[in-house]
């Protein structure tokens, strides 16, 4: 009898055997009248629905006990525990990690003066003391991205020989509400542990973004966090010795909480270096490496205006790379000069093959840019010409200023414009249509058009004055409900202004292509042959020079260098065949194959 799926086998005295089933609750009276019969009974099953029973009540109870057990054992874990979310992220560089000094940072020389006092602070901070001089709480570094401000912050602990933490705004503020403030508290309580000591602080901008009611409301997670970190910095004692450094790129939508003195008490602008900065950190990527000695770093930071000190490391890297991928020993100029144009333009589109048209349209575009540009006087001189497809562009023309400008006049402004404006104008006089290849040339002045009438005030006609507001991005809040400062009427003759502007500069590019129509059809030729033409070939080839001339020396090197590949080759063919032949396999005789 099974109790448990209400069954009874039963075995006649024949032998035979069937199987019945039996009501639940009836299992006692079936046992009753079996044994009042007086028939050999066995019952299986009899007590399991109890325990079966218990354990599942008693399961839920197990479960919760063993999961409070993992729980207890996690809040009293190490860092990588699941309830350490709220401790610092901070990595503390390690001692024996090689250290950056103020000898590898260049072209930041006032930074490094303004920072060389935070070193000597935190090496002998009683001679500051004995003066009643308080050492700023915290120094902001804002620059332009790649001009070094990370390496900055380092080079101070490295000089300085503290425990440096290091962390980016974007740690603090998780998933979990009040994360972001106590992350910020374990941090400063770490800083105090190893004080004196340098926190640096990546990207403040990701939480100490100005306050208020802007898309993303006003009470959020990150304006907590930046809560807490002002009354942190408002919390360091003299004797704490810790150096609170940040940096960003966006300084104008910081809180000006975290601004005001006794916060950042010093603010360290951190530019693009100019032509004898960009040398200096040309002369500190290029130690240790195989230059050239022909090669004049001052003349290769006079042809990268505008590079940050992150742009000039890509340009020694990428010559590095472009010559051991040619087998070269040493990093001359070439590998220099395409190194440059990578940082510039992108990579050789080796793959992207034009129709025979499109080329010829690419470079009459191109060679408007440079004849406009070369007869401008306020405009800068023509570096280089190529129909040679970098990046997006089918073709670039790269003009370099003879020196690094901080102030532009309206005059350069107005030809740089016309230069712009050249290569659609080349299109119109030639072919009579133009194509989507201006489509950039046109932002550019559309944006410069629109400065000089709303910005500089260099309009004759709305005189000078400086018309709409510059709030940044709409979900800071500043200007949410702002309306325009000027009336519709003033509104009509902006767009009215910023079309003649323009319109003008595309009326001067068509005036000077028309009256230098032959040097444009001439040396498009020529760049249709040659595909790229250097600043002194252009030069030559509007004075009239023939091709032949102009190129009699390029070519020669050409020459030689093919036939110095070609000796090459026949040099490494006749060293193979002298090479011995192998012995013969064993059991065979010279001059026949082994089996």
């Amino acid at each position: 009898m099974q109790t448990k799926s209400q069954e009874l086998e039963v075995a006649l005295k024949d032998g035979k055997t069937y199987i019945t089933g039996f009501p639940d609750n009836y299992g006692a009276q079936v046992t009753d009248s079996i044994d009042k019969a007086d028939i050999p009974l066995v019952v299986e099953g009899r007590g399991g629905s109890a325990w079966w029973g218990f354990l599942i009540t008693l399961a839920p109870f197990l479960l919760f006990f063993v999961f409070w057990i993992f729980l207890m054992n996690q809040m009293q874990g190490g860092g990588s525990k699941v309830m350490s979310f709220g401790k610092s992220r901070a990595k503390r560089m390690a001692v024996d990690q090689p250290k950056i000094t103020f000898r590898d940072v260049a072209g930041a020389d006032e930074a490094v003066e303004e920072l060389e006092e935070i070193k000597e602070f935190l090496e002998n901070p009683k001679r500051f003391q004995a003066l009643g001089a308080r050492i700023p709480k915290g120094v902001l570094l804002y620059g332009p991205p790649g001009t070094g401000k990370t390496l900055l912050a380092r080079a101070v602990a490295g000089e300085a020989g503290v425990p440096f933490f290091s962390i980016s705004g974007s740690d603090f503020v998780e998933m979990f509400v009040g994360v972001g403030a106590s992350r910020v508290r374990d941090l400063f309580e770490q800083a105090k542990q190893n004080s004196p000591c340098i926190i640096f602080m990546d990207e403040i901008d990701a939480v100490g973004r100005h306050r208020g009611a802007g898309m993303g409301g006003g009470h959020d997670e990150r304006e907590q966090t930046l809560n807490q970190l002002l009354v942190e910095m408002d919390g360091f004692e003299a004797k704490d010795n810790i150096i609170l450094i940040a940096a960003t790129n966006r300084p104008d939508i910081l809180d000006p909480a975290l601004l005001r003195p006794g916060r950042f008490d010093r603010q360290i602008m951190v530019d693009r270096p100019d032509r004898a900065g960009r040398a200096e950190i040309l002369r500190v990527h290029t130690r240790g490496k195989p230059i050239d000695k022909e090669i004049d770093l001052d003349t290769l930071a006079g042809q990268t205006p505008g590079f940050t000190g992150a742009d000039l490391a890509n340009l020694v890297n990428e010559s590095a790379l472009l010559a051991a991928r040619k087998g070269k020993k040493v990093i001359d100029a070439l590998e220099l000069e395409e190194g440059i144009l990578r940082v510039i333009a992108g990579p050789e589109k080796k793959t992207r093959l034009l129709s025979d048209k499109e080329r010829v349209v690419t470079a009459y575009h191109e060679m408007g840019h440079a004849i406009v540009g070369h007869f401008l006087p306020n405009a800068d001189p023509v570096h280089k010409i190529s129909i040679v497809s970098r990046g997006q562009a089918l073709g670039y023309t790269i003009s370099m200023p003879a020196e690094d400008k901080f102030l532009t006049t309206r005059a350069q402004l107005e030809d740089t414009m016309a230069m712009t404006l050249g290569g659609r104008a080349a299109e119109e006089l030639v072919f009579s249509e133009i194509t989507t290849g201006a489509a950039n040339d046109l932002e550019k002045v559309t944006a410069t058009a629109k400065q000089m009438t709303m910005r500089f005030g260099m309009s004759e006609k709305l005189g000078p004055r400086v018309l709409g507001h510059n709030h940044g991005a709409p979900f800071l809040g500043r200007d949410m409900h702002s309306e325009p400062d000027y009336s519709d009427d003033i509104a009509r003759q902006i767009d009215a202004e910023i079309r003649r502007i323009i319109e003008d500069a595309y009326q001067r590019a068509k005036d000077i292509l028309s009256e230098h129509r032959h040097d444009l059809e001439n040396i498009t030729q020529v760049l249709l042959r040659r595909e790229t033409i250097e600043r002194e070939e252009f030069l030559r080839l509007l004075e009239g020079e023939s091709e032949a001339d102009v190129f009699r020396v390029k070519d020669e090197r050409a020459r030689q260098k093919a036939a110095e590949a070609e000796r090459a080759a026949d040099e490494a063919e006749a060293e193979k065949r002298r090479q011995p032949l192998p012995p013969p396999a064993p059991g065979t005789k010279p001059g026949t194959a082994g089996a």
